[in-house]
């Protein structure tokens, strides 16, 4: 059994789970990254992606975009632009939100806008897949 440790997942808007557990699974932006406890310190970047949080035999899955990671021997705090519990997700007002956003990189009237349009259609593709 895995030796518990503190994790903390934060966002601008909250704090999303401040445990124990015993690993994390975060989408580094080198890669999957497993932290564990006694895990050699380390900083990363996050890409988008899901944190898959485990403790006790269950997991619990988050998308995030965006971030960064402090890992040392006894905690790990991620730090996400923005993240949300999958189980939180509704597929239909996600679908609705896909189709709009194609509608809008399609209808961009100027590089800037298409771009950010993208972006936004990117995150909701990402939190479909999660699902």
């Amino acid at each position: 059994m895995a030796q518990a440790y503190k994790f903390d997942l934060v966002s601008p808007e909250r704090l999303l789970l401040s445990e124990q557990v015993d690993a994390v699974v975060i989408p580094a932006s080198d890669g999957e990254m497993t932290v564990m406890a006694l895990h050699a310190p380390a900083m990363t970047t996050l890409r988008p992606g899901v944190v898959t949080v485990m403790r006790q035999g269950n997991s619990e899955r988050f998308v995030v975009f965006g971030g960064f990671a402090d890992i040392t021997p006894e905690a790990c705090t991620l730090l996400a632009e923005s993240a949300v519990r999958v189980a939180e997700l509704d597929r239909a007002a996600l679908e609705r939100s896909i189709q709009d956003a194609r509608e809008d990189v399609r209808d961009a009237k100027d590089e800037a806008t298409r771009a950010k349009a993208q972006e936004y259609l990117d995150h909701m593709v990402t939190m479909q897949a999660a699902l």
